[in-house]
């Protein structure tokens, strides 16, 4: 069986782990301070590996399932010196919320060594990864993405291809920017809404059966209503991270971005104040007058 190497258990990688275990590959993932519990993982049939140079040495694919790209190009190219390790034909799949260029440039440097990467970014919260139903927006060749695509589907409810290498990364900040910044704006508006005594039941009855009504609502609902995030576990820092990483793209190709500023604006004001570990639903709370 193929083995597969996992670096990043954390509230995505965990689930994303335990599935590839579970439906018949070798698992192998590294042993790391920020890893959810890996008990599970171990019991499954899963080896922690100390370093990430010794676990990409003894894998066929390795999954990245990291923060951003100053992590991924840690991961390959500086301390964790992945790229040194990765043996001829392997496949790097890196499932982070990366900035294309820098996808580009590392995919360029591992097909140098005779292996091949694949930009797989997610979409969905941690239950779809312990459910294996993320969503998966790819790039990279044809071949490569054909090699590991059963894999993919093992934690994949869909898989969309959007072209060659950073073509799945751009893709997930497009989908970032218009998720977070419709989460941001209604946090905004109903911050406002329950500041001036609005009921708020009427309001979310209302927003659901009106053309304000769709997923980015369903996970800030449950906050307006009950106090509870859960259903948006994705801190405030990542989204400002996503976001920027957005702007950033933008601004090199010359687009119009005013409306992803002002989400970076928001969400950069909060990381300010010491918010930046909240869900993204407690801007609900946060936003509302005398909160700061």
């Amino acid at each position: 069986m193929t083995t597969i190497g996992l670096i990043g258990v954390g509230l995505m990688g965990h689930g994303i782990g335990g599935n590839i275990a579970r439906k018949g590959w070798t698992l192998r993932f590294l042993d790391h301070a920020g890893n959810q519990p890996t008990d599970d993982l171990v019991a499954l049939g899963a080896t922690p590996h100390d370093t990430a140079r010794d676990l990409a040495g003894v894998c066929d694919v390795l999954v990245l399932c990291v923060t951003g790209s100053p992590q991924v190009e840690d991961v390959l190219i500086g301390s964790g010196a992945v790229l040194e390790a990765l043996r001829p034909g392997s496949i790097v799949v890196d499932c982070s919320t990366a900035i294309p260029g820098s996808t580009r440039a590392l995919a360029a440097r591992v097909r140098e060594k005779g292996c091949g990467l694949v930009d797989a970014a997610m979409t969905r919260t941690p239950k779809e990864a312990e459910e294996g139903r993320l969503n998966l927006l790819v790039g990279g060749e044809a071949r490569d993405i054909a090699r590991v695509r059963p894999l993919l589907e093992s934690f994949a409810e869909n898989i969309f291809v959007a072209g060659d290498v950073g073509c799945g990364h751009q893709l997930k900040l497009v989908h970032n920017i218009i998720s977070l910044g419709t989460v941001t704006l209604i946090a905004e508006v109903a911050a406002c809404a329950i500041g001036d005594g609005m009921d708020i039941d009427a309001m979310v009855d209302c927003l659901r059966k009106g053309g304000a009504g769709g997923a980015a609502l369903e996970r800030v609902a449950p906050f307006i209503l009950d106090g509870n995030s859960d259903l948006m576990r994705f801190t405030i820092a990542n989204a400002l991270k996503d976001a920027g990483y957005y702007a950033g793209m933008a601004g090199e190709l010359g687009a119009e971005k005013r409306l992803a500023d002002a989400v970076c604006q928001t969400l950069s004001a909060l990381v300010e104040r010491g918010e930046g570990d909240a869900f993204m639903p407690e801007q609900v709370r946060l936003l509302q007058t005398g909160s700061a």
